[in-house]
């Protein structure tokens, strides 16, 4: 290794400890490397998401993808747009989420002598996707839905739903009252939450 080539790296290891420092005093957090020179609302601009839009540098976006206004995409997601995905306004996509618009399941079974399968997703607005769910392609999700912790969404899902499993089925509902609260109206699985 070069003279330079060393210098480099020992210049990137004090940046690294710098901005650790930095993020750790601010925000009480440690984030990769990548994370920490990384501005996400950059990154959103970059990708033509609208106003306020933010994701991580480790999130994987391909395809067409379009995203609303303050819509929040957190680390280690997969973003596929191959047959178009929308994503409203003021959503928040946890670590981990993908959501597929394509599937190789019949290629791979039949030997590649069926071909790739395809199908917009939709997602409404103001919608949360807990870490590590997973959706479907050809699924449109309704405006102010809940999908759960490491659910697997494969079918539509109506607005104002709260969706859990795999497959993902829904267990109850969000209402907002007329004074603008909101309330997780479980129907099965779970006692019903204090308003927000």
């Amino acid at each position: 290794m070069k003279r330079q080539d060393l210098k480099a790296f020992k210049d990137l290891d004090k940046l690294h400890k710098l901005l650790r420092n930095k993020i750790k005093k601010k925000w009480n957090r440690v984030l990769p490397f990548n994370e920490e020179i990384g501005d996400r609302w950059e990154k959103a601009k970059f990708l033509k998401f609208a106003k306020g839009a933010s994701i991580y540098d480790s999130s994987l976006v391909f395809g067409d993808v379009k995203v609303g206004e303050n819509t929040w995409v957190g680390p280690f997601t997969v973003l596929d747009g191959t047959a178009g995905l929308e994503i409203g306004s003021y959503c928040s996509i946890s670590t981990g989420v993908q959501i597929y618009t394509h599937d190789s399941l019949r290629w791979a079974l039949s030997g590649g002598k069926k071909r790739y399968e395809y199908g917009p997703v939709k997602i409404g607005d103001r919608c949360y996707f807990g870490p590590n769910a997973i959706v479907s392609m050809g699924v449109t999700i309704g405006d102010r839905c809940v999908i759960g912790t490491c659910s697997f969404v494969d079918k539509d899902i109506p607005g104002n739903s709260i969706v859990f499993g795999i497959p993902a089925k829904i267990v109850g509902k969000v209402v907002v009252t007329k004074k603008g609260k909101i309330e997780l109206k479980f129907t099965q699985g779970r006692k019903n939450e204090k308003s927000l």
